[in-house]
């Protein structure tokens, strides 16, 4: 366990993680803001132009700036850069809209991609504008990697709702998967204190300040009251779990958000970090297994590879950590009480205020909050503590 310290935040009597706060007060400014206007790829070009000229970059010229689809968080744009002396670059903008289903911080996201890309492939952090105050909107520009979230012809669900890799491809890409996992886990968490906060004030600091933010989020952004909701706050905090190790926490690590190449099955990128945090690695294994896909013959496969035991015991194999039943359903019923407020609340409120490029998705996310509400009372029904 790290023995980095950093004092506890207070804000209305709740332990919060600073940089949650900062992100949290923030969307709430947001809020009061009129409908967002996508920026177009012809406003885009000299703006990331004049940008890169004044990061360094010795006439950069853009081009083939285009959307790219995917994600309910951020507007992405690909394009080639050209820099004298140079070879091109194909790179990535990722972009804050006003709003998204999740708030997110880009210098986290560039520190934890710069920490990783000796350790799993990543995408290469290259530029970034943190508060927005050179692009119009927080982004990041990292170096573009090929790969597919999923096999061609494979239709699939959007965000990686239900997902079920073919057969064909889930032994090779679960080794991988847990291996890159495991790797994550392994990095130190010795950051810089003032981007990465580490809970180290007590065993259940790393717990509680989840479900200070999520309880925050959904009180933020609920559009009505639910009980169901209030009851798994209770029991959540009724059931902090001590936190043996910490460890770099992905908090989105499953399939959809890696790339791999289709002929060698090989992964090409683990994707999508801006939330990582400090915390119990308990979290990103019940994470992978509520985001499931399930077999014809009704076989729950968590992250559409392996099923859950299949995975606590590669990943114990893997790291020599042991998995704690009772602190995985806690983390269980922390992802999918994270899933209601992601869906039933911010996506909701932020297709209503049309505060994002992708209100269409975000409508849909919404319905899918109710498939996530019946799979939090049975995981509540179902608890062994």
């Amino acid at each position: 366990m790290t023995t980095l310290s950093v004092a506890s935040n207070y804000v209305a009597g709740r332990d919060i993680e600073p940089g949650v706060v900062a992100m949290l007060e923030q969307a709430a400014r947001n809020k009061g803001e009129p409908a967002y206007r996508s920026v177009t790829a012809a406003e885009m070009g000299p703006k990331l132009e004049a940008f890169l000229a004044r990061n360094g970059v010795a006439q950069p010229r853009v081009e083939g700036l285009r959307r790219m689809g995917g994600g309910a968080s951020k507007e992405q744009f690909v394009f080639d850069l050209h820099a004298a002396g140079q070879p091109t670059q194909r790179c990535v903008l990722r972009m804050d809209p006003l709003e998204s289903a999740v708030v997110s911080d880009r210098r986290k996201e560039v520190s934890v991609l710069r920490r990783m890309e000796s350790v799993l492939p990543v995408p290469p952090a290259l530029w970034a504008d943190v508060d927005g105050s050179e692009l119009g909107r927080p982004a990041l520009i990292a170096g573009f990697i090929g790969g597919v979230t999923k096999p061609s012809g494979d239709s699939g669900n959007v965000s990686g709702l239900g997902t079920l890799v073919p057969e064909a491809f889930r032994e090779k890409l679960s080794a991988q998967f847990i291996d890159y996992l495991a790797a994550m886990h392994g990095v130190p968490v010795d950051f810089d204190p003032e981007v990465f906060h580490v809970p180290d004030a007590d065993p259940k600091q790393a717990a509680r300040w989840q479900v200070n933010w999520w309880s925050s989020v959904w009180r933020d952004d609920a559009i009505e009251g639910s009980p169901l909701m209030g009851l798994a706050e209770r029991w959540l905090r009724d059931h902090l779990p001590d936190t043996d190790e910490l460890v770099v926490v992905h908090a989105d690590f499953r399939t959809g958000n890696y790339l791999f190449d289709e002929d060698s099955q090989e992964i090409t990128t683990i994707l999508d970090w801006e939330l990582a945090h400090i915390g119990d690695y308990h979290e990103d294994l019940a994470w992978i297994i509520c985001h499931k896909g399930v077999t014809a013959e009704g076989e729950i496969m968590a992250s559409g590879l392996l099923t859950p035991e299949q995975l606590c015991d590669c990943y114990h194999r893997a790291t020599g950590r042991r998995v704690n039943p009772a602190h995985l359903h806690f983390y269980k019923v922390l992802s999918v009480y994270k899933c209601v407020a992601i869906c039933l609340a911010t996506s909701a409120q932020t297709a209503k205020r049309q505060h994002s490029h992708q209100d269409i998705l975000l409508s849909w996310l919404t319905a899918a909050g109710h498939a996530f509400s019946d799979e939090l009372l049975s995981l509540l029904e179902e608890s062994p503590l």
